[in-house]
């Protein structure tokens, strides 16, 4: 059986980077994903999920140097289960009510921002690179 997710939202704050004992890099991140629609009673509804996504290798160590807060991103990946309830992580806020988030391994992390969405946070090699920033940069 085989089962993946894909997600584009941004990101809700800055990735953290750590290595296991064994010297392999793993990045965390939130992404926030939001819709809106409008509900049988005429009013406009926005709803926003969350989901904690974990990557490995190289993929966590260029997650950590190009993305911030606020970034686009396309994440593929994989659900992982809470190991004591097979579904979404469950918690109490710091105000002691219920939530749940979903937690998410990444095979795959697209980077959809570029350098002025991201207030000059730089981009991935050869994206972007050699392209004017404004139009009077252009050479003629």
């Amino acid at each position: 059986m085989y089962h993946t997710i894909i997600l584009v939202g941004n990101l809700g704050r800055d990735p953290e980077m750590r290595y296991t004992p064994s010297g392999q890099a793993v990045t965390n991140f939130s992404v926030a994903t939001n819709r809106q629609f409008t509900g049988s009673d005429g009013q406009l509804v926005k709803e926003t999920i969350w989901f904690r996504v974990s990557t490995w290798g190289k993929n966590a160590e260029n997650c950590n140097q190009f993305l911030k807060k606020g970034s686009k991103v396309l994440v593929e990946g994989r659900l992982v289960p809470d190991a004591s309830t097979g579904g979404p992580r469950i918690w109490n806020r710091q105000d002691g009510t219920p939530s749940a988030s979903f937690d998410v391994s990444a095979q795959t992390v697209r980077f959809l921002s570029t350098r002025v969405d991201d207030d000059g946070g730089g981009a991935p090699p050869g994206e972007g690179a050699g392209q004017p920033d404004d139009a009077g940069d252009i050479p003629f």
